[in-house]
């Protein structure tokens, strides 16, 4: 039988075509790494209260016990990412996942509210080498066609997994032990991960005899942080003020002015041609305004839970287990439906999947039942997005030379992060403004739903966009007829 093609491009092979002799324990050890880096931005919120009480912090500095990974993580993804293509994959993972690893045993030990903040920002460095490294790494380490696809979902899977997972495991981790555990606990996990990458990853790099491109290196890395730092800033500040603004259009002055460099430099940190592949661009697009809404569901879920229906952080993770298990599903299914239905129209229908869900969700009711309001358009929601993800990282990637590979795989995590970062930004000031200042149950859950409900209509518009945009399939009539007639 012959095997279906897809309309989706498989991955650009890397240099080196010796395979690794354990290709699955190679992308176990990058997704652990993945899961790691994602849980993080989200696995402390519940645990803000008790870091508060015992570290004497303010409001601002609790924060930016959030704030500060994140904007970290941003800002130096692109940098991660050709760092990877120039001084080698296996050499950024292991970098990367040791400062990972030594800031969580500080910040997890921190006496002092800015020791906790520093140690933040230096896990967020860490997440920021390693993240790039671990798609590259996970591609590269089966042959490209159906092998490397189901790679890719179990990547994607763990990526996504490892956001929902936060609530749970740092509900879990502060009521069984305490809020320290939150960050103590990538130690062991961190260290299992180094020794299997040690052993198992192959090194690879396609940059030798390149210069990094300092300039833009410069440019890039500050005009995603300050960008990133004027999104935080208007959960205090709206996005009027000031101290929203200037760091918001300074950073997209920065990142023209990254774009002008890199038009005219010989060895430039982000070559502009990898934007020409239509795959690439329309991808990271798609994959920024899919992110915008379905980060930010995770947070209105978990205090819809909490702040209405009265659940305990622990409950509230519990709760939430099986849209977890959601992603994971969808994730895993994309692979077989890929072949059949393409990866641009599977990317659309999980899309409109998500979107669905989205619009129950917002039906939420102040008294609501678990089943109806929780359980049945969380599934959905979830497992739309393991849907999407798949095809849309296959296609992102699908275009990037041998030696940009590890700078394109940076840039479909920035595209993943910004969205999410800008997106719940702004759903939260839609939901400020549907609950019209009051914090009654009943007003809340207005907020929320509001807030839902623009969450439906961005993901109908990516929806539109990837069916406008996605290369059209090539060879879809063949594919086909080799389907149907099998030998």
């Amino acid at each position: 039988m012959v095997q279906p093609r897809t309309d989706a491009p498989a991955p650009a092979a890397l240099a080196d075509p010796e395979l690794p002799a354990r290709p699955w324990a190679v992308i176990l050890a990058a997704c652990a790494g993945t899961f790691l880096v994602v849980l993080d931005v989200s696995v402390v919120n519940v645990a803000l209260p008790s870091m508060r009480a015992d570290l004497g912090l303010s409001a601002l500095a609790l924060q930016w016990v959030v704030n500060a990974y994140s904007i970290a993580f941003s800002g130096f993804m692109l940098l991660g990412g050709r760092a990877a293509d120039l001084f080698g994959r296996k050499r950024m993972f292991l970098l990367g996942l040791t400062v990972f690893t030594v800031a969580s045993v500080a910040g997890g030990l921190a006496q002092e509210g800015w020791q906790l903040l520093a140690a933040r920002a230096a896990q967020g460095l860490g997440a920021a080498v390693l993240s790039p490294a671990t798609l590259t790494i996970v591609t590269s380490a089966v042959p490209e066609g159906p092998a490397r696809t189901r790679a890719i979902s179990t990547w994607a899977a763990v990526g996504a997994g490892g956001g929902a997972a936060g609530g749970l495991v740092g509900g879990l981790l502060t009521d069984l032990l305490n809020w320290r555990w939150v960050l103590l606990i990538n130690v062991p996990v961190g260290a299992l991960v180094l020794i299997a990458g040690a052993v198992w990853v192959r090194e690879s790099r396609t940059g030798a005899g390149r210069r990094l491109d300092l300039p833009g290196a410069v440019l890039v890395t500050t005009g995603l942080a300050a960008f990133a730092y004027g999104v935080v800033q208007t959960e205090q500040a709206g996005w009027t003020e000031p101290r929203t603004l200037v760091p918001l259009l300074g950073g997209v002055a920065l990142l023209a002015a990254f774009v002008a460099v890199e038009s005219r430099t010989r060895e430039p940190l982000m070559p502009l041609k990898v934007f020409r592949a239509r795959a690439v661009s329309a991808a990271n697009v798609a994959l920024f305004v899919i992110g915008s809404a379905t980060f930010a569901s995770w947070f209105f879920m978990t205090v819809y839970a909490q702040n209405v229906l009265g659940y305990s952080p622990l409950e509230a993770g519990l709760a939430l287990m099986p849209s977890s298990a959601g992603v994971v599903v969808g994730s895993k299914l994309a692979p077989r439906l890929m072949p059949l239905l393409g990866a641009r129209f599977l990317a659309v229908g999980g899309a409109l999947i998500t979107a669905t869900g989205f619009a129950w969700q917002s039906l939420m009711d102040v008294d609501g039942a678990y089943a109806t309001d929780v359980l049945g358009p969380g599934i959905m929601m979830m497992t739309g997005v393991g849907l999407v993800l798949t095809p849309l990282a296959a296609m992102a990637t699908s275009g990037a030379a041998p030696g940009d590979a590890g700078l394109v795989s940076g840039l479909v995590n920035t595209s993943r992060t910004m969205g999410g970062a800008v997106g719940l930004a702004v759903l939260s000031t839609v939901a400020a403004s549907g609950a019209a200042g009051a914090a009654t149950p009943e007003a809340l859950t207005a907020g929320y739903a509001l807030a839902f409900r623009t969450g439906a209509g961005i993901l109908l518009a990516a929806a539109a966009l990837m069916l406008l945009w996605l290369p059209r399939p090539v060879s879809a009539p063949a594919a086909g007829r080799t389907a149907r007639n099998g030998a």
